[in-house]
């Protein structure tokens, strides 16, 4: 099997490099395309994979192609691309915002599609991905993009109504769990701990939360409860989230992100 990415950036080279460490491809299985050579030297230095600056190179290599470029550019690769799509490749995309409609119809003729959305902690193998394929795609077609992608993020179909929610909530996230990391880092620096510290406590309390919440099935909620002992520190400092609008900031910027989406 062999697989191509357009774009090397950030999120390609995170899925790049998971795929490598799973074992699902070897080096001369994968190829990449950028538009810049700089780019392309240093991912071909970095991972031993395939580079070129051709994207119909890169599609007519691919079994299974990513297209991991900002969505702006689709239109513009699509029609480079497309005479090289034949019914035997499957195309992934990861843009927000485009429908499997209006892929399918950039394409003008029948593809199989998926539409996906990874984030950013498939760069440590922790990523969180979901997936809406096209009616073109048999069962065997989606199991394929589905092992391929189990090497750098869990995955989930999704019907094509929520993948902008899946944007809000998983693809853009990332950002929100840095900033609050930074925040509670910072007050902690404000109270003496050396910055590095800091960060390591903040993070690692996170990935152990986060962690309670996938492996013990308990609401996120009764978590909470059993942090907070009655008239306790952790109580007082719930108190104070709650009266800054914590729950509801994110509540607020998570609607923004899928309206955003929903533009784009």
């Amino acid at each position: 099997m062999k697989v191509g990415f357009i774009g090397s950036g950030n999120m390609g080279s995170a899925m790049m490099r998971g795929i490598l460490a799973g074992g699902k491809c070897g080096e001369n299985e994968i190829m990449a395309s950028d538009t810049l050579a700089e780019k392309l030297t240093a991912i071909e230095k970095d991972l031993g994979i395939l580079t070129t600056m051709d994207n119909k190179i890169v599609a007519s290599f691919a079994d299974v192609l990513f297209l991991a470029v900002k969505p702006q550019y689709y239109k513009n690769i699509i029609d480079e691309i497309q005479e090289v799509i034949t019914w035997d490749k499957v195309v992934v995309t990861i843009a927000p915002g485009k429908t499997l409609e209006w892929l399918e119809s950039a394409f003008v003729k029948p593809v199989k599609i998926i539409r996906a959305m990874p984030n950013t902690p498939a760069m440590v193998g922790e990523g969180m991905l979901g997936m809406c394929p096209n009616e073109n795609m048999s069962k065997e077609d989606i199991a394929l993009v589905r092992d391929i992608c189990s090497s750098f993020a869990k995955t989930e179909i999704v019907g094509e109504n929520l993948m902008d929610v899946v944007t809000a909530v998983s693809g853009s996230s990332p950002a929100y769990v840095f900033l609050f990391i930074e925040a509670m880092a910072d007050a902690a620096v404000a109270d003496g701990m050396p910055r590095a510290q800091a960060y390591k406590f903040a993070a690692q309390a996170v990935l152990g939360s986060a962690k309670m919440v996938l492996e013990t099935g308990k609401h996120p909620g009764e978590l909470k409860d059993m942090v907070c002992s009655p008239g306790g520190t952790t109580i007082e400092a719930v108190r104070v989230l709650e009266k800054e609008g914590l729950r509801s900031a994110v509540f607020e910027a998570v609607k923004a992100c899928v309206s955003k989406a929903r533009e784009m």
